[in-house]
């Protein structure tokens, strides 16, 4: 079993304003020199936490870090109920990344990400192939219909009934059809005891399926209220919308991908974003290597998963 690299802490921080009055939060650490690459948190909404730092050899990686809109450092934070979030879209993260690029002075980078930061990678190197030099996936979600169905219209509650019961908690039994908007107005409600309790039964749904075997530690941390302000109203936001993609966008626009090498590690197990999508996704970029991880659930820390993960920078740092 691979283990994390040591703690890289960063050389340089900053905030870069993006428009639409938001500044992002962003770091690099590791070697200055070396190959740079992009780490895409999920969510969206999750923001970046220093383990992140550690899926790279910092003696070989310029790594990259970034708070996406409204999540982390960055500001303003979306947890706040008056926060806008009407700039705040795929397509608005796809420009910001370009942005920070260029900031960066940055020719061309891989490409990290895992859960929505899957997403966001897709969407970001099918807008700018000649940009990324790898992808590196994990746990693969592209927003098609079907995808939200699953988690939040009953289909993932065949396997956690006990835990989507508490999803339900807080919607009342006329609003349970449609999950995303009940929760779109529990997290509007002017009542911030509403807001909280809707915000952390949202995360808490999340925490409690991430992993194969239940991780205590990840939980408390993904239900503070605090965070879960942000995550719940981010991902309520895009999931509403679907993500701002046409159904099926990133598949039908996966031949842009061709001749960008890339990994994608699935566990086999994983119940926020189930294999199907990683299936799909590879057959339809020919230049990808999917790895069905046999022991693991959906997060990128689960034994077979880094393993795929580390091996992956790993072999992409010495090519």
């Amino acid at each position: 079993m691979r283990e994390l690299y040591p703690q890289a802490e960063p050389y340089t921080t900053g905030m870069l304003p993006v428009g639409g009055g938001h500044e992002l939060y962003w770091e690099e650490c590791g070697n200055p020199a070396g190959k740079p690459v992009v780490f895409l948190h999920g969510g969206p909404g999750s923001g970046c936490r220093p383990g992140h730092r550690r899926l790279f050899d910092p003696e070989r990686y310029r790594i990259v870090l970034f708070d996406q809109r409204g999540a982390g450092r960055s500001t303003p934070n979306a947890g706040s109920v008056d926060a806008d979030l009407t700039s705040n879209t795929t397509w608005h993260l796809v420009a910001d990344m370009e942005k920070l690029r260029k900031h960066l002075g940055v020719d061309r980078w891989q490409l990290f990400g895992g859960s929505w930061g899957s997403t966001l990678a897709l969407a970001y190197a099918e807008s700018h192939p000649d940009r990324v030099t790898e992808l590196v996936l994990r746990g693969v979600f592209t927003a098609r219909r079907k995808e939200l169905d699953w988690t939040f219209r009953g289909s993932s509650a065949f396997l956690f009934p006990d835990r989507f019961d508490k999803l339900l908690e807080p919607v009342p039994h006329g609003d349970r059809d449609d999950l995303i908007e009940a929760y779109h107005r529990l997290l509007s409600d002017p009542d911030e005891s509403v807001r909280s309790a809707a915000a952390v039964a949202w995360a808490q749904w999340e925490a409690d399926t991430a992993y194969l075997r239940p991780n205590s530690e990840f939980v408390a941390g993904f239900t503070d209220p605090d965070h879960a302000a942000a995550l719940a109203r981010i991902e309520v936001h895009y999931f509403r919308s679907g993500c701002f993609l046409e159904d099926g966008q990133l598949l039908r626009d996966a031949h842009r991908l061709a001749g960008i090498p890339g990994v994608i590690a699935q566990g086999r197990y994983d119940v926020v974003t189930p294999p199907v999508s990683a299936w799909d996704l590879q057959r339809a970029w020919p230049d990808s290597d999917l790895v069905i991880v046999p022991d693991a659930g959906h997060a990128y820390d689960e034994p077979g998963t880094l393993d795929v993960l580390l091996d992956a920078t790993d072999k992409f740092a010495r090519d």
